[in-house]
Order: C-alpha cells, then sequence, then structure tokens
C-alpha cells in the first residue's frame, strides 16, 4: 500500500512539472511573438538613419537597412537584443569597447556591443569608412545598389555564398532601393502608405548637435551665413555640412577637441593626407562633418580659377575629393588649368 501511494504521488508530481515547463515554455514563446518586430517596423523605425548616413558617407540608404534586416533579423536576433549590434560586426584587435560572446561560424566569437542601435549604425558606417578593403565599394554611386552588395561579399563583409543576391532580395522585395533617391523617405511612404503604424520621431545625430540654433531662414546658396554659434565658433553649412573658418592659431587638435571628436577624423572630414602634420591656416573652411557624395545646390559646373587643385574645389562646394575626381574622370591630384570646366554634380 505505502509503494502505491508513493508511485501515485510520484506521478502526479511528474505531471505537474510537466505542465509547469510547458506553460513556461509556452509563455516564452507567446511573449517573443507578441514583441518580435516586422520588417516594415524595422524600415519604419531606422531608415532615417539610413538615409542620414548616405548623405554622410556615400552607402546606399537601402544597402544598410538590408543589412541591418539580413545581420539582425529585423532586430529579433539574440545578439540584437542583447547587444543591439545590428550588422554582425565582430570585436577585432582594434575594438576597444564593451564585448559580447556569441556563436556565428564558430563557438563563443567576440562581438561588439553598443549600448543603443543608434550607436550600431554609427559604428557600421564607420566601419565600411575607415576599411581600405570596402575602398571599391564607394567608388559605386549610391544609388547602384546591386554593385554595392556584391562588392560588400566580394571584399568579405559576409561568408554566406548568397550574400549578394540576399541583400538584392531584400533591397527589391521591400523596396528599399526608393530611399536611395532624391525625396526617397517620400517616394517609399507614398508607395507603403497605409501599411506601417510606426510614428518614428528619430532625429538623426550631429557631432554639433547641442550647438545653439539660431531661427533666421538660412540661404542655401550663401555658405558664409551662420547656423549656429558653438563655444565660440560660427558654425556654417555648405551642402549640407557643418564647417567652421579657422582662426589665427587654430590647430587640428583644438578644433576637434571642441567639437568632440578625434582629430584623424577631422583630419579625415577635410581629407588632409595621412602622412601631413599641417594645421589649418587662418581663413581656411574646415569641415567638422563629413562631406557629401553629391552637390546639392543648383550649379552643374565650376571654372577653374588660378591656383585651384581639386582639393580646394572639394572643399569649396563640400563634396569628397574621390566624388569630384570621379565624375570628371580625373585622379584626385590632376593638375587643373584656369579656365578648365569641371563636373560638379
Amino acid at each position: 500500500m505505502p509503494y502505491e501511494l508513493n508511485t501515485k504521488v510520484m506521478k502526479i508530481l511528474r505531471n505537474s512539472i510537466i505542465i509547469v515547463i510547458f506553460s513556461l515554455v509556452a509563455g516564452i514563446f507567446a511573449s517573443q511573438a507578441q514583441t518580435r518586430q516586422t520588417k516594415e517596423e524595422y524600415i519604419a523605425r531606422y531608415k532615417h538613419i539610413a538615409i542620414d548616413h548616405m548623405e554622410r558617407y556615400g552607402i546606399p540608404a537601402s544597402i544598410t537597412l538590408a543589412q541591418g534586416i539580413l545581420e539582425s533579423d529585423s532586430g529579433n536576433s539574440n545578439l540584437a537584443r542583447k547587444s543591439n549590434n545590428h550588422f554582425g560586426i565582430k570585436c577585432k584587435k582594434d575594438w576597444k569597447g564593451d564585448k559580447v560572446y556569441h556563436t556565428d561560424d564558430a563557438p563563443d566569437e567576440c562581438f561588439r556591443k553598443y549600448d543603443s542601435v543608434e550607436e550600431s549604425y554609427e559604428d557600421h558606417a564607420e566601419f565600411l569608412d575607415k576599411s581600405a578593403r570596402y575602398d571599391k565599394c564607394f567608388a559605386y554611386e549610391a544609388t547602384d545598389y546591386k554593385n554595392w552588395a556584391h562588392g560588400l561579399k566580394a571584399a568579405g563583409y559576409a561568408t554566406a555564398p548568397d550574400y549578394a543576391h540576399r541583400l538584392i532580395k531584400l533591397i527589391e522585395d521591400n523596396d528599399l532601393y526608393l530611399f536611395d533617391q532624391e525625396n526617397g523617405d517620400k517616394l517609399y511612404s507614398s508607395r507603403k502608405r497605409g501599411e506601417v503604424g510606426i510614428n518614428d520621431d528619430f532625429t538623426a545625430h550631429s557631432s554639433v548637435s547641442n550647438a545653439t540654433t539660431h531661427q533666421a531662414k538660412v540661404d542655401p546658396n550663401d555658405f558664409r551665413v551662420s547656423e549656429r554659434v558653438y563655444k565660440g565658433y560660427s558654425v556654417y553649412t555648405n551642402n549640407r555640412v557643418s564647417f567652421l573658418i579657422a582662426r589665427n592659431g587654430d590647430s587640428f587638435a583644438d578644433i576637434a577637441s571642441t567639437f568632440s571628436i578625434s582629430e584623424q577624423q577631422l583630419r579625415k572630414f577635410n581629407e588632409i593626407p595621412k602622412q601631413s602634420t599641417a594645421d589649418p591656416i587662418a581663413g581656411e573652411m574646415i569641415y567638422i562633418e563629413r562631406k557629401m557624395t553629391k552637390w546639392w545646390g543648383e550649379e552643374s559646373h565650376h571654372i577653374v580659377k588660378s591656383n585651384e587643385t581639386l582639393t580646394s574645389i572639394s572643399q569649396l562646394y563640400g563634396i569628397r575629393l574621390t566624388r569630384l575626381a570621379k565624375i570628371n574622370r580625373l585622379k584626385p591630384l590632376a593638375e587643373l588649368h584656369e579656365g578648365d570646366k569641371l563636373r560638379i554634380k
């Protein structure tokens, strides 16, 4: 009799444990199902960052969004949830930030961890921009998402043999290529109107976001109109990029410190050769953000004046030197002659 009683008690306990475990598992899956982010929600939430980075770095917005969707499973992967890493970027030797370990191509690989998704997007743009192996990608137009996709695969961004095709399929299936066009957000919204219900209030990051902005309307054709004042510097806008005018005694190190960016980054914004240690001269335009890959003004050509170079013209219009050289089929150090007609768009 005691044996039969014990057997019945054991069965009851075992069944109770099974029910509890099943309930917990079901609850977990139900919770995940309720909070899972759709592709449409992901696009609506991060499209403005992708567009901003296209204008700043020249990376197609469609490529950024497609990589984010693919690498993070629309923000639902464990890596994305635990570390805000939306692009599968691994630590590498030069990474000094937080880390998280995740099984990918091999067990317990080191991945970068971020405080926010926005920080992950910023690091993704910097990662592509600073890595020499992706230089060939930046030779393509921001509207050429197919060559960008194949270029990323060829440069070794991912190991999957069909990586480029998966990116292209995501872009075309979800109309992401519309974001690569002028007024792309409006084009996309017009096509998708009524399908996405997210209210996206994200404001694009700016390296001078803490500057005091004046309410006066700025004439986009007069880049000497001050938009804001920051720690004693008048900050201007040229071709949608912020810059200042160097003063006597200014150095790249001091300017970089004032605007909370690295000296290396500031020199890169202004395309100063790596071997150069020169500081700016008084009256020189110094960009505190990355120059654009295109000219947004009305002019289509520039007539070369005496002593002008491609570098000085790229600074004048806020266009990247490599882009200006490419559209004119010239080398960056090509000699110019007074009266030459250069394309600027």
